[in-house]
């Protein structure tokens, strides 16, 4: 037996095993497990690996996900996300799947138990254990250097504009080369002012207004290329606007988990090496 995010435990999937994946990322991991054969459903934005991924059928998207098509594809297990996913569209699909596994990765590391986690169910073991050590070599290598700390935020959003707190994913993902985000939600910094605004401290993606007093805080900006699709024209406009360091990074390299982090940790390596 195996057990999800939320503590749910798994059998072994047997007979005729029907995949759906409402999560971007777990769908390209799915495939690199080898399990392309059973997928049977996947949402709009569900786009690696191409082409292949071509051939599963859309579904909507992870928020609006259309039930109807889904049930009438029969899945035997769906792939769910906590943050990804709605609670009642998932509550809803229980009620005609009979196993919904559902993932919440919140750090780079996380990653081993969810290749387990799926590589057990479906009985792709050997997969999941050579997409762990790829991962681990990645992270020896990160965190073998000696980073020198920066202060950045990584925007997601404008209109409102929005970050990641640190404990998202992406602030975890960051902190392997010691990149600090902003804000620190902690109730000491958040005394001082080191909180996002109008948002509550704890907020998971907070949304928060530009201002002397956190633009000076900062070392740099990094926007990214999704959800919001930044682009290197943004980055420009804001550097000039800000008088600091503005970047474009690519969000999925950065965000996605799955099978993406290997090259993703690789690729903020190489990031943060030409400084």
């Amino acid at each position: 037996m195996w057990r999800d995010a939320i503590g749910q435990q798994h059998a072994a999937a047997s007979g005729d095993v029907r995949i759906a994946s409402l999560v971007p990322s777990v769908t390209e991991l799915l495939f690199s497990l080898e399990l392309g054969g059973q997928m049977v459903a996947r949402t709009g934005f569900c786009i690696h690996p191409e082409p292949a991924v071509r051939a599963v059928v859309k579904v909507g998207g992870t928020k609006d996900v259309k039930l109807d098509r889904l049930r009438d594809l029969a899945p035997t297990h769906v792939v769910v996300n906590i943050d990804e996913n709605r609670r009642e569209t998932v509550e809803e699909i229980r009620a005609f799947v009979p196993n919904v596994i559902v993932t919440h990765p919140c750090a780079p590391e996380d990653n081993f138990e969810l290749y387990r986690l799926l590589g057990g169910i479906f009985g792709r073991q050997p997969q999941a254990e050579r997409l762990c050590a790829a991962l681990q070599a990645e992270l020896n290598a990160i965190q073998a250097r000696a980073w020198p700390a920066r202060k950045v935020l990584y925007a997601i959003w404008q209109d409102p504009w929005m970050t990641v707190s640190r404990n998202t994913y992406i602030s975890r993902m960051l902190a392997l080369v010691n990149w600090q985000t902003w804000p620190d939600n902690t109730p000491q910094a958040c005394a001082e002012g080191d909180c996002a605004r109008p948002n509550a401290a704890g907020e998971r993606y907070p949304s928060f207004r530009w201002n002397d007093a956190l633009v000076r805080g900062l070392d740099e900006v990094l926007l990214s290329t999704e959800p919001y699709r930044f682009t290197e024209d943004h980055a420009d406009a804001l550097e000039r606007q800000l008088g600091k360091p503005v970047q474009l990074v690519d969000g999925e390299m950065l965000s996605w988990y799955g099978s993406r982090a290997i090259e993703g940790v690789r690729y903020l390596a190489a990031l943060a090496a030409r400084g």
